[in-house]
């Protein structure tokens, strides 16, 4: 299973997650949020990880201008949109870099907000399911509906994000069978400062069940 811590800011942070045994770390490239990084100190971080580590950068409603300034300064393996991005333009990035895994992030609030997944077939490569949440698109803590997940199988992989942390992890992959599994807040002291014993209880739990 992939387990991707995301909102990384600090590169003994990130170097510590990996070694723990994180299989990606994301970096926040959202002005807005409170886990923000500019390109260059995702590099940074990007320098002193392993080269097997997925290094994916999270965009919202970003234009291609801006994907394309980031990838200029730091290697990544990957785009996450968190944002509204429609099918076309998800296609459109795949076209412009086809090397990169593009991960789409749809916010859950009910049954529907799965509707318009089918749309997106071959644009992207991976899902990620997150909690809704009326202001902010991620990193809010809040914990996904499971049971509206209950019969989702999607011909896709997919990560399962929403408020997940060491102590319902186990419950979430009880209820659930995601290819992944992704975490901000619940592994944090603070927006962007992760709490490197969260991330240790993490992988004490899931070395019960993986």
């Amino acid at each position: 299973m992939r387990v991707k811590v995301c909102g990384i800011t600090q590169a003994k942070q990130g170097q510590a997650i990996a070694e723990l045994g994180a299989t990606a770390l994301g970096f926040i490239c959202v002005e807005s949020s409170p886990r923000h990084v500019k390109s260059q100190q995702i590099q940074e971080i990007i320098e002193v990880i392993p080269t097997n580590i997925d290094r994916i950068a999270v965009f919202a409603n970003a234009s291609l201008t801006e994907i394309e300034a980031v990838l200029k300064v730091a290697r990544l393996t990957g785009l996450q949109l968190h944002g509204q991005e429609t099918p076309q333009f998800c296609a459109e990035i795949k076209q412009l870099w086809p090397d990169l895994e593009i991960i789409k992030a749809f916010r859950v609030k009910t049954l529907t907000s799965l509707v318009n997944i089918p749309e997106y077939g071959e644009a992207i490569d991976t899902l990620l399911l997150d909690a809704y949440d009326a202001q902010q698109l991620g990193g809010t803590g809040k914990t996904l509906n499971w049971d509206i997940l209950a019969t989702f199988n999607p011909d896709i992989p997919w990560f399962l994000a929403g408020g997940l942390n060491p102590n319902n992890i186990l419950q979430a992959l009880d209820n659930l069978a995601p290819d992944g599994i992704d975490l901000s807040s619940g592994v944090e002291r603070s927006p962007g400062d992760k709490d490197i014993d969260k991330v240790s209880q993490l992988f004490t739990q899931l070395n019960q069940v993986l």
